[in-house]
């Protein structure tokens, strides 16, 4: 027989469990449609897995475990899926979570379903990931996920296997009558556990209080392979703890921060030892659970075996609740539960007992007064902590303190409430502490995961712009390199004698050509600068006007000399017998061009001049029309008018001095070059449009309109080439006309 030890603190409240244990565990009441929540475990929620308008049956999975810190769930009635939606659920603050309701047919029909012929045939893991998959989580308290506390790992070695039957709370009793009635299935729960942990001692710990459960349990275990205990335990709260009931069993203490594993013990709550039966020996998910419905206001106080998702007020009136006697609606017991506003909350996993108390039952709570440091608190507390300490530090929000005072130990038992003389509500401060402190660390974490990335993102801004850095480095070294070879290839062409003349000519010719390229880009960048300031009505006009002036002389003056050049080179490279007269000849046409080209700039200059002159006009005719001749604005335009007017007979002068004084071009030449110009472009629009045509291009019809054009724009040319080759015919046939017409 296993020996009993004691734990620090604990009270001994009104048990009132006698009311609910005097019938045995009933069946609960289908109701017509089931709230099943999809998170009632600590861990991630489930995900849903079916859509609205969906049959299901008894059994089937309806959301999926999303990690290993989760369990899927399961339809606990046939029906369909009538929402997906938010509903209240069971918590102090009355929240709303994600729930699937299914609106129950009434055949409760189970999903094809068997138990394992032989688990112990299957691996350790697979049996785990097998209770895992019927939902099964812990059943006595927060709702820990039970495969995690049978799949540990090698650097925890399990001796002791604890099954927690204490059920220390006042008014619950579906444990005990659990016991009562199906021991023999929970030691075949039992069993697969020691399967699975190998532990070398089990102990069943349950109060004193439940001597029938005892009897029952004893009765069941005889004849066991293995070694198990059935242990009494003193009747005192919070026995039913699981760091408490540890203590008194085997006299160890899981240390700060630690898990029961720590110290080589596995604890399970007798419900969820249940469940494992009934998922490996039946196929069974966990569906329904046992719930306590007790309080002054229940006619028929009882255990029902209530499904997964049944809405309190279903149990309620199955018990036969006086509406107008209840005052309150408690979900657990009176120490750590907490009350709820409406009886539509659907039963969990973790809904142990509904209370239905009458004002006299549970009244108001007396209002708080100040800590008279009576020191009540700190010697019921089981955690052995120092609750007026946390108290304080809680209150003025000193949480690094409370932490310091190891907060997190506290098990919210509600034992230092309970006795303190002023009324002081201090699980809610602790509560209320504990929510801020993990509030402030998910801040803490989404910060520092925003920091690491904003400082991944400098270093990599950072990269870049060293990365670009070299790559300028680079090309400036590269250009510099090619640079000093330049420099280096100049001074070595210095140095060597003179190549041919046509060589060097290359060069000199290859310059002027980009002169000529950059003089043209100068040209057009002016140009359209000039367009949108006059659309834009910008200032500055006149300088741009200037500037285009500068830049077509300096145009034309580039081109000409590149054409100077390059008929120059052309006829340089031509063998003759008379290199002086062909000389000669290239002076004479490039004086030509010359000549031509200060004489369409002079055109221009004058045309720019007499614009400018007619836009300042009709800006001071519209100053007159307004009758603000006398304005400084008039003024200075009719002074610019002066001036522009002095421009204007100044250009238009020197263009036609130079006008007379341009050589004379011949007519045939400038024929010729017309006509095979045009033929130029005919030719090379026939070629286009054959591309065209082979290519079924849309723009065939255009391009056939365009050559029309060329074709006429040839005739006219070669037309105007033979008028001018045969002057004679020409004035035979008009001397011949008035001959005929005598």
């Amino acid at each position: 027989m296993a020996r009993v030890f004691a734990f620090h603190g604990g009270i001994h409240p009104p048990e009132n469990k006698t009311q609910s244990s005097k019938r045995a565990i009933s069946l609960a009441p289908i109701p017509s449609v089931l709230h099943i929540p999809l998170q009632q475990h600590i861990g991630a929620s489930a995900k849903p897995c079916v859509n609205v308008g969906d049959k299901v049956l008894k059994g089937q999975r309806i959301a999926d475990a999303q990690g290993k810190m989760s369990v899927p769930v399961h339809a606990s009635s046939s029906g369909v899926v009538s929402a997906i939606a938010n509903h209240v659920v069971p918590h102090p603050s009355g929240m709303q979570n994600l729930c699937i309701s299914i609106t129950t047919d009434g055949k409760d029909q189970w999903i094809e379903h068997q138990g394992l012929a032989d688990y112990k045939a299957l691996s350790a893991n697979k049996l785990v990931d097998y209770i895992r998959d019927r939902g099964i989580a812990g059943m006595g308290g927060a709702g820990f996920p039970t495969a995690l506390k049978l799949c540990l790992g090698d650097d925890h070695i399990v001796n002791t296997l604890i099954i927690n039957a204490a059920e220390c709370e006042p008014y619950i009793t579906s444990d005990d009558l659990l016991i009562r009635e199906r021991a023999t299935q929970i030691i075949a729960g039992i069993d697969v556990l020691q399967h699975l942990i190998k532990p070398s001692h089990i102990i069943i710990g349950i109060e004193d209080n439940k001597p029938q459960a005892c009897k029952a349990l004893e009765d069941a275990i005889k004849g066991c392979k293995y070694a198990i205990d059935v242990v009494s335990v003193p009747t005192k709260y919070p026995s039913g703890g699981e760091k408490q009931l540890i203590k008194l069993l085997t006299n160890v203490e899981v240390p700060h921060g630690g898990i029961p594993a720590d110290v080589g013990i596995v604890c399970q709550n007798i419900g969820t030892v249940y469940a494992i039966n009934r998922a490996v020996y039946f196929g069974e998910s966990l569906i329904s659970r046992i719930v306590t419905v007790t309080g002054r206001a229940i006619a028929k106080p009882q255990n029902f075996e209530a499904l997964i998702g049944t809405p309190f007020d279903t149990l309620l009136e199955a018990a036969g609740q006086k509406e107008h006697v209840t005052k309150r609606l408690i979900v657990g017991g009176p120490m750590m539960g907490y009350s709820i506003d409406t009886s539509a909350v659907p039963v969990i996993k973790t809904t142990n007992c509904i209370i239905a108390a009458s004002a006299e039952e549970f009244p108001e709570a007396e209002p708080a007064q100040a800590c008279i440091r009576c020191g009540l608190c700190e010697q019921v507390c089981p955690a052995q902590l120092l609750p007026q300490q946390l108290h304080w530090f809680a209150k003025s929000q000193e949480y690094d303190k409370a932490q310091q005072h190891n907060l997190f130990d506290c098990i919210e038992c509600g034992a230092c409430s309970y006795v303190c003389p002023s009324n002081i509500p201090l699980v809610q401060y602790y509560r209320h502490a504990k929510t801020s402190i993990r509030e402030e660390a998910e801040d803490k974490r989404k910060s520092d995961i925003a920091r690491e990335r904003f400082e991944a993102k400098q270093m990599r801004e950072q990269r870049a712009i060293d990365e670009k850095a070299a790559k300028r480095k680079e090309r400036a070294e590269q250009a510099a390199k090619a640079q000093a070879e330049k420099k280096a290839a100049a001074e070595k062409q210095a140095k060597e004698p003179a190549t041919t003349e046509s060589d060097s000519g290359s060069g000199d010719l290859k310059q002027l050509k980009i002169a000529a390229a950059r003089a043209n880009t100068k040209l057009k960048k002016a140009q359209q600068a000039l367009k949108s300031a006059l659309e834009k009505s910008l200032p500055g006009t006149d300088i741009l006007e200037n500037t285009i002036i500068e830049l077509q002389v300096q145009a034309e003056q580039a081109q000409a000399a590149l054409d100077l050049a390059t008929n120059g080179s052309s006829e340089s490279k031509t063998k003759t017998a008379t290199p002086l007269k062909t000389k000669t000849a290239v002076t004479n046409a490039d004086t030509s061009k010359l000549a031509t080209v200060d004489l369409k700039s002079l055109k221009t200059t004058a045309a720019i001049a007499r614009t400018k002159l007619k836009k300042t006009q009709a800006q001071l005719d519209v100053l007159i029309s307004e009758g603000e001749q006398q304005s400084d604005e008039a003024q200075q335009l009719a002074q610019l008018i002066i001036s522009l007017n002095e421009r204007v007979q100044a250009t238009q002068a020197s263009y036609l001095q130079a006008k007379e004084c341009a050589p004379v071009i011949d007519e045939s030449e400038q024929l010729q070059a017309n006509y095979d110009k045009a033929l130029a472009l005919y030719t090379k629009a026939n070629t286009a449009l054959q591309k065209a045509e082979e290519q079924n291009s849309p723009a065939v019809e255009k391009m056939r309109l365009s050559i029309d054009k060329l074709n006429t724009r040839l005739s006219n040319a070669e037309a105007a080439l033979k008028s001018a080759a045969n002057p004679a015919s020409d004035n035979s046939a008009n001397n011949t006309t008035p001959n005929t017409q005598e």
